[in-house]
């Protein structure tokens, strides 16, 4: 533990330490050493209950007090060493920072990419539940390949872990399809916009299901969300109302998906890459059957036929990209989140989205009213408030 000692003299007593120094003419470091007194030393007795190890002096500064005192006051900081320890020079942050902000920029850019291919596919397919099935397969054989080849190490799970995900996997299923949907009807910065709404879910469903209180900034933090959203909706030039209702079930089912992630995974040791890889396997068993309910291979078949006549092999690519670049992107982030405080994760999730609203808007050249763009930026800034607000 560092301390500061202040001396006059080359023994000095205050407090409860007895601080015995060696001169030194070249101003080298000195040891000193410190004894611990007890009440009673600082009354009547001179004897000292503890000798603590001796203190290392690793840095020191004179100053002159005033022209009529000749005394130099000294102030010396100290450090406790063990014998033959040697002051260990500070670590740098410089190398965790630059791998966070590594994780930060591959994270965002495989979303946006992800994104466009997204809304590429759903404008010539629009067929939203089999395009999420798609993502989430890719993303399982992609995991099953690697494990089985060693690439990267298997997950050791048993039953009871199965059964903790199993919830987290419904949530993360619902939330995925609702996306996709939206997605399918309105433009990827309109969904992006409602979507960032998901902190104010998060404090409802705290608040009413969990019975968690928050303090008042994160609260007031909402209305700029609620409004901001609100006024971009309002705005909308494309505004659909599946679109908008699938947006804000994705809202719900994440915020779930978060909740049962929390309460599920304590005490597994199972790293971010292999969680989600897991979380994906089973979500893709979940959804299949739904996806062949809701609309079905005669569909598919037609909706893949007309694909290919209107755009041609490249729609092949179009669709092999944004699987992979789903299941890349989302396990990037719980790597991530592997490394920084979930915090850090909310800050760079609010980042990730203007990214994604700037670049879709400039791709798609989507039309955009100033009004609506103010309801956007007054959304995002809600949402960094937010963040700010529950730390």
């Amino acid at each position: 533990m560092m301390s500061m000692i202040r001396s006059s003299s080359a023994a000095t007593s205050t407090g409860g330490l007895r601080l015995t120094t060696g001169s030194n003419s070249k101003r080298q470091p000195n040891r000193v050493v410190v004894q611990s007194l007890n009440s009673s030393t600082l009354s009547n007795t001179d004897k000292p209950v503890l000798s603590l190890k001796p203190l290392y002096i690793s840095a020191e500064r004179s100053i002159n007090p005033g022209a009529q005192s000749r005394s130099i006051l000294r102030d010396f900081r100290c450090k406790a060493l063990q014998k033959d320890e040697e002051e260990k020079p500070p670590v740098s942050s410089a190398a965790p920072k630059l791998k966070i902000g590594i994780y930060f920029a591959t994270w965002w850019a495989l979303n946006v990419v992800f994104n466009i291919y997204n809304k590429k596919v759903l404008n010539a397919f629009p067929y939203p539940w089999l395009t999420s099935t798609l993502s989430l397969a890719m993303g399982s054989l992609i995991m099953l390949v690697s494990w089985a080849t060693r690439i990267a190490e298997a997950p050791k799970t048993d039953l009871d872990f199965w059964k903790a995900l199993a919830p987290v996997a419904v949530a993360h299923t619902i939330g995925h399809v609702a996306a996709t949907v939206s997605m399918s009807k309105v433009a990827v910065s309109f969904t992006h916009i409602i979507k960032s709404a998901e902190p104010a879910f998060s404090v409802v469903v705290s608040r009413f299901f969990l019975g968690e209180t928050f303090p008042v900034p994160v609260y007031l933090s909402l209305l700029p969300i609620i409004g901001g959203c609100g006024l971009a909706a309002m705005t909308e030039l494309n505004f659909n109302m599946t679109g908008f209702m699938g947006a804000m079930i994705s809202n719900l089912a994440f915020v779930f998906r978060n909740i049962f992630s929390k309460k599920g995974m304590k005490g597994k040791s199972v790293s971010g890459m292999n969680y989600y890889a897991c979380l994906s396997i089973l979500s893709l068993i979940i959804l299949t059957p739904f996806a062949i309910a809701m609309e079905g291979p005669k569909l598919w078949a037609a909706g893949w036929q007309q694909a290919i006549t209107d755009i041609g092999p490249n729609f092949v690519w179009w669709l092999a990209a944004q699987s992979i670049f789903y299941h890349l992107y989302n396990q990037v982030s719980y790597m991530s989140l592997d490394e920084i405080s979930p915090l850090t994760f909310s800050i760079g999730n609010t980042m990730k989205r203007i990214s994604v609203i700037v670049s879709s808007i400039i791709i798609f050249h989507t039309p955009v009213q100033p009004v609506n763009a103010l309801g956007a930026a007054i959304a995002i800034f809600g949402t960094f408030l937010y963040s700010q607000a529950k730390q």
